[in-house]
């Protein structure tokens, strides 16, 4: 994750076009806060946090993702199937890579195949 786009540019720069896949997970704050199990959004509010992304510090969303998933919308499932979809659909993702990616659904874990 990185919260600005001049950081996020640096790096599809430094990869090249086609090489960096740009994911917008979306999601309102008011939900990110309504999900926070270790009250980390209420202590960046009350201060005792610095730097907080959102809060005390700017986030600035992508301009142009190549994929969006809105995880206050969707289920997992549903924004890993957006996610693994674009992949197929752009050729980064086959048939038979598919056995090489998973998901799960404990605090959301993500394990895919790197070329």
């Amino acid at each position: 994750m990185s919260p600005f786009r001049q950081a996020r540019e640096q790096v599809r720069k430094l990869h090249g076009s086609g090489r960096f896949i740009e994911v917008f997970v979306s999601c309102p704050l008011a939900e990110l806060i309504k999900r926070d199990q270790k009250d980390r959004y209420a202590r960046a509010m009350r201060g005792e946090i610095a730097n907080f992304t959102g809060i005390s510090d700017p986030y600035e969303p992508p301009v142009n993702p190549q994929i969006i998933v809105h995880t206050n919308s969707e289920t997992i499932e549903q924004s890993f199937k957006r996610i693994t979809d674009w992949w197929k659909e752009n050729s980064y993702l086959t048939n038979k890579d598919e056995q090489a990616v998973s998901i799960s659904n404990e605090e959301f874990s993500f394990s895919a195949i790197s070329t």
